[in-house]
């Protein structure tokens, strides 16, 4: 009797899991990721521009898709090397190692950048573009551990016009990363990834000269100036100054400025720069081969004209809506291209930013809002006075570089100062220094957990091995002094916020405004496609997308 009671409950469990594993069978998991980082996309920008936008690019991604409208970076600072790293990672600078886009290396007594690798050499030219690798970033991404995952036969490739942009997105062993060289105006990548040339794709692509074509034509605006109601005046003050124009306003016939402004430079600085990377994604899908079986493949696509461009003219500038008009219509062609290769319903995409941007201080100012800029020598000669008047003569700073004050600390010994005392009195000077708001020491990062508002996003940012021993956060509206229009880096909502949109493969349709982080995109892909965590994750999934 026990017998049959136990085979009668074992059948009974088995038929009841039977429904859960059809149902797990029939989740679907898609063909071809299409991971896109819009540079230097604010959250208003959508909204700005939504009326010069056409049906088919961004408001198909938001009419169709999933939209985060509370999504953040929960660390400072908010640069491009950290923001591509952390979307991708499902971490923060403080694991994944990326602190900035270029830092002080404590160990070598000098500023290295994020990307580069000069173990290695340029794959597709003799320029020095190739030395580069994501060896600087120490935690897994996404796109790593979907390779893990299909025994390295998903496609994962990187591409954008910053080398950083490609690089830290396709993880540490994609099939392929790949960049723009501005010596020549091709794509490149690096022998880190284990090929002696270029795919036969790519050389036939590099072989179009696609840059040198746009290079010969004009930037000219897509509607009437009296149509960009949503920009100032074409010509403001503050705009960066194209050579060979009195003016910066349009048109901008590039033929003849190319010439003092870069050559094939010149390129990423114009809108034209969006469209030969939407041109680059259509030929990595065909010539990959991506999204054509039932192995998931992932491109990573980083559009990095919309940050030159920011950059160089500002947030509200008539150079900005123009940009974001065009690259609607090449977000367009992508879907197009989707739609035809892969198949709508086979594909995921998500949209998102690896920051904002501030306001320009002068466009503030003229508006009674308080904003303005710092002087970071005088930060350092002002605070080196402090400390020799306290503590004797010296070369006391090393370094001074994204707010961050880097001490020698051969001389703190060599003079037998107590470390935390100089760092607790530098913090206290610092105060005393327009523009700074608050200061904190490496031993408050190491020894106390801060939980919410800006110290929290700063320890999010901050590495035991990599950072400063001092760390500074300005005023609202205050970033350093720069020949550019404006720039982007703090722990305020203009540099954090930044939309998140999820369109395609198992996704519905809809909205939320409940606080997302960054690091969560990677977590969350990570239960669509059944990998692992990237291995440093720390963000959570959303929720309503996996719904």
């Amino acid at each position: 009797m026990k017998k049959y009671i136990s085979g009668a409950l074992a059948l009974l469990i088995l038929l009841s899991c039977q429904p859960v594993q059809k149902h797990e069978q029939k989740v679907k998991k898609p063909k071809l990721v299409v991971g896109i980082v819009i540079d230097q996309l604010r959250h208003d920008y959508f909204e700005r521009y939504s009326d010069n936008f056409g049906e088919d690019g961004f408001k198909r991604l938001i009419s169709e898709g999933f939209y985060n409208h509370n999504t953040h970076y929960n660390y400072i600072p908010t640069f491009t090397g950290p923001g591509h790293a952390s979307v991708y990672t499902g971490t923060t600078p403080a694991t994944h190692g990326i602190i900035a886009n270029n830092w002080y290396d404590k160990n070598i007594k000098t500023s290295v950048y994020c990307a580069e690798d000069t173990s290695v050499y340029t794959i597709g030219s003799t320029s020095d573009a190739g030395l580069m690798s994501p060896h600087r970033m120490l935690s897994t991404t996404i796109t790593d551990e979907l390779g893990l995952a299909t025994n390295f036969k998903s496609k994962v490739v990187g591409i954008s016009i910053k080398d950083r942009g490609s690089i830290l997105p396709a993880g540490h062993n994609p099939t392929g990363s790949f960049w723009y060289d501005k010596s020549n105006g091709h794509f490149v990548s690096s022998s880190y990834y284990g090929n002696e040339e270029l795919p036969t794709w790519l050389q036939e692509f590099n072989n179009r000269n696609l840059a040198d074509e746009y290079l010969n034509q004009t930037w000219d605006l897509s509607m009437s100036l009296e149509e960009y109601t949503q920009s100032t005046a074409d010509d403001m003050p503050y705009e960066m100054k194209v050579r060979g124009k009195e003016k910066s306003v349009f048109p901008y016939d590039l033929k003849k400025l190319r010439a003092e402004n870069g050559n094939f430079g010149l390129l990423p600085n114009t809108a034209f720069g969006n469209t030969i990377l939407a041109d680059l994604a259509t030929a990595t899908m065909d010539g990959e081969q991506m999204g054509q079986d039932n192995i998931t493949d992932f491109l990573a696509l980083s559009f990095s004209s919309t940050d030159y461009i920011g950059h160089g003219f500002g947030p509200r500038s008539v150079e900005v809506q123009d940009t974001y008009i065009k690259l609607d219509q090449e977000i367009a062609r992508l879907f197009e291209h989707l739609d035809q290769k892969v198949g709508k319903g086979n594909y995921l995409i998500f949209v998102t930013s690896d920051h904002g941007c501030a306001e320009v201080p002068e466009y503030l100012q003229a508006n009674k809002i308080p904003a303005d800029h710092y002087d970071g020598k005088a930060y350092v000669q002002n605070i080196s006075n402090a400390l020799s008047e306290k503590f004797g003569q010296g070369e006391w700073i090393e370094d001074f570089s994204n707010e961050q004050f880097f001490l020698n600390h051969d001389l703190i010994t060599e003079k037998d100062v107590d470390l935390d005392v100089i760092r607790k009195f530098i913090v206290n000077e610092s105060l005393n220094l327009e523009g700074v708001a608050e200061a904190y020491s490496a031993t408050d990062m190491q020894s106390t957990e801060f939980t919410e508002h800006k110290a929290s996003a700063l320890q999010m940012g901050y590495n035991f091995k990599r950072s400063g021993d001092v760390l500074l956060i300005l005023e609202p509206g205050w970033f350093y002094q720069t020949r550019s229009a404006t720039t982007h880096g703090t722990g305020y909502a203009y540099d954090t916020h930044v939309p998140l949109i999820w369109y395609g493969s198992g996704i519905k349709s809809g909205r939320s405004y409940k606080r997302q982080n960054i690091d969560d995109i990677a977590v969350t892909l990570a239960h669509i496609l059944g990998t692992n965590l990237p291995n440093g994750a720390t963000g959570e999934p959303i929720q309503e997308v996996l719904d």
